[in-house]
């Protein structure tokens, strides 16, 4: 009887106390409601318990979906609809990889001693609307497989090497001091390269500011995860509100631009809004006079808290030739003089910038606080016209081979005639893609199986025409427009301009196809 009390005393009274606590929280609950909210407590519970977690919970939603799908998977493949359902495929290549096929728990799966294997297998021919991940060490030459599955889509392409690009930004800091900071420019879509990709790769290396040449090419960067320091170094006055959005700092060369800057930003509340004031030093292309104008701008500058002097810079006119030495040391001169005066009219640090990529390496005396870099990141020494590491391969692939008998004219205008029987290749790639027309009649050439094919007849807009003659390939072979073999400087030098034009040509159409160990 006794243990018959017990159970029912200790039920009666766990239930008694929930009741109690139950009775206790409506109680707080009503005292808190007669109370005045706490607002910025509220905000906060919310952002923790909402932005804050969505990391989390994004993650747990996707892994979920993964299994729910599998399992999907599984019961229409119980039924017979396979039919209408993805697949995973595994493919390794590799004989170390082959030995331990057996313990790769996947549905489908092939695996193949090398490249050339799996190529010349059924698995690859019947690849088709699929999503494909490759990866694996540059040792194994997986870049083959990559040029066949881009040619099924893109028979023009540009290949950009991502690790050249970091080892010429290397190159380029070894010449730096500790504390010197530094500017990459990849305006103009990075030379051509693609900004996005590019600004990737070096706000992983920790570069100080990237600089671009307007507010639509910072905004496009923002929006593909770029939080890095972005410069735009042409600004227009009707983008100001843009950059106040995006957090782009804009150079500052004119009265006019500065006067219009500041209204725009007080207009918005804004003040102490970095900017980077241009001095022209000789090149007399943009910028406030350092002779003349330095007095003038520091008072505009100290009427006003709208915006702050983050940097002073000017361009050397000639640091690429020994020939304007004498020259630069005036700029470099009349620089300091500027410069010191402006900063001396304020107490916070103003980075000061003169030296681009030929300056890097030719006076690196006169790095200050911070340089930059170029051409010189994308590969080409600007002093020597060499390669250094290359980044960009333009290539594209022989559509057609044609047998034409001498004395037969090659395209519009019949500008090419032939002096012996020929064999014509037919390209995907004309002015358009970027392939300057002055190249066309023999004028300059491209690779085919590593040996030259000139230009023959003018150069069309999707098409050109190339002499294979005593060349061994046929069609569908690549054909390198420049890249590791066919320096662009080859290009550059036959169209008596600079290799900047060339890269900077290369059109939007061109499929760019990205490279990283």
């Amino acid at each position: 009887m006794q243990r018959i009390f017990e159970v029912v005393g200790r039920f009666v009274l766990t239930h008694l106390a929930n009741i109690g606590r139950i009775t206790l929280l409506y109680g707080e609950t009503a005292r808190q409601v007669t109370q005045r909210l706490r607002v910025r407590s509220i905000v906060y519970q919310m952002a923790h318990l909402g932005a804050d977690s969505l990391l989390i919970v994004g993650l747990t939603l996707l892994f979920t979906g993964v299994v729910l799908t599998l399992q999907i998977a599984h019961e229409f493949i119980r039924y017979g609809a396979q039919s209408t359902i993805g697949a995973v495929i595994a493919i390794g290549i590799g004989r170390e990889l082959c030995a331990h096929a057996l313990s790769i728990e996947v549905p489908e799966k092939h695996f193949f001693p090398t490249v050339d294997d799996f190529i010349a297998s059924a698995p690859f021919s019947q690849l088709h609307d699929e999503v494909i991940l490759l990866k694996g060490a540059r040792s194994f030459n997986f870049e083959q497989i990559t040029d066949l599955l881009v040619k099924r889509v893109h028979e023009t392409t540009l290949e950009v090497n991502l690790n050249a690009v970091v080892k010429n930004l290397n190159y380029y800091r070894s010449f730096l001091h500790a504390d010197t900071k530094l500017v990459c420019m990849i305006k103009a879509d990075a030379y051509g390269a693609g900004s996005v990709e590019i600004a990737k790769t070096l706000q992983e290396h920790r570069v100080d500011y990237l600089a671009v040449a307007v507010a639509d090419e910072g905004v496009t960067l923002r929006r593909n995860g770029i939080t890095s320091n972005i410069m735009i170094m042409n600004p227009e006055m009707t983008a100001f509100k843009t950059m106040f959005d995006y957090d782009l700092e804009p150079e500052v060369y004119s009265f006019r631009l500065l006067d219009a800057l500041v209204k725009a930003a007080e207009k918005e509340g804004i003040t102490g809004y970095p900017v980077h004031i241009k001095l022209d030093t000789g090149m007399h292309r943009l910028g406030f006079n350092p002779s003349e104008d330095i007095s003038e701008l520091i008072s505009r500058l100290k009427r006003q808290n709208a915006i702050i002097p983050r940097s002073v810079f000017s361009h050397f006119v000639g640091s690429d030739s020994d020939e304007f030495d004498r020259f630069s040391a005036e700029q470099y001169q009349l620089f300091l003089k500027g410069s010191e005066q402006l900063q001396a009219a304020f107490d916070h640090k103003i980075l000061r910038h003169i030296d681009n990529s030929a300056g890097i390496e030719h006076f690196p005396e006169r790095q200050m606080d911070m340089c930059r870099l170029g051409l010189g990141l994308y590969g080409i020494n600007p002093r020597s016209n060499k390669t250094l590491n290359n980044v960009s391969t333009l290539q594209t692939t022989i559509l057609q081979l044609h047998r034409v008998p001498q004395g037969e004219s090659i395209g519009y205008s019949r500008k090419t005639f032939l002096t012996r029987d020929s064999i014509i290749g037919a390209i995907p790639i004309g002015y358009a893609d970027g392939l300057d027309r002055r190249l066309s009649n023999r004028k300059g050439y491209c690779l085919v199986n590593g040996k030259r094919a000139d230009y023959v007849g003018n150069i069309c807009m999707d098409v050109a025409m190339i002499d294979v003659t005593g060349i061994d390939c046929k069609e569908g072979d690549s054909v390198e427009i420049f890249g590791d073999h066919l320096p662009v400087t080859v290009l550059s030098d036959v169209l008596d301009t600079i290799p900047y034009e060339v890269l900077t040509t290369v059109s939007n159409r061109v499929k760019r196809v990205y490279f990283q160990d």
